[in-house]
């Protein structure tokens, strides 16, 4: 695992293909569709790389994080 610190907010990072090969790998559905978007009605240059307001990156790591835990917490009462 790779740790990053910003503030007080850890994110660990695995690597992609290790997860892939262990199939747990866990793409947000979100994202997907994005992505599925993108590629199907255009690609611009450098899109994925596009650097996104910091107040709105902060709230779509904070809604991933709760989205993760409501899952983890019905998985675990099932």
């Amino acid at each position: 695992d790779v740790k990053r610190e910003k503030g007080k907010q850890k994110i660990e990072f695995l690597n992609l293909q290790f997860q892939f090969q262990r199939g747990t790998l866990f793409i947000p559905q979100v994202l997907k569709k994005c992505a599925e978007f993108i590629e199907k009605f255009g690609i611009v240059d450098g899109i994925y790389r596009l650097s996104g307001v910091t107040s709105n990156i902060q709230r779509l790591r904070y809604l991933e994080v709760v989205f993760l835990l409501r899952y983890r917490n019905k998985i675990s009462h099932q």
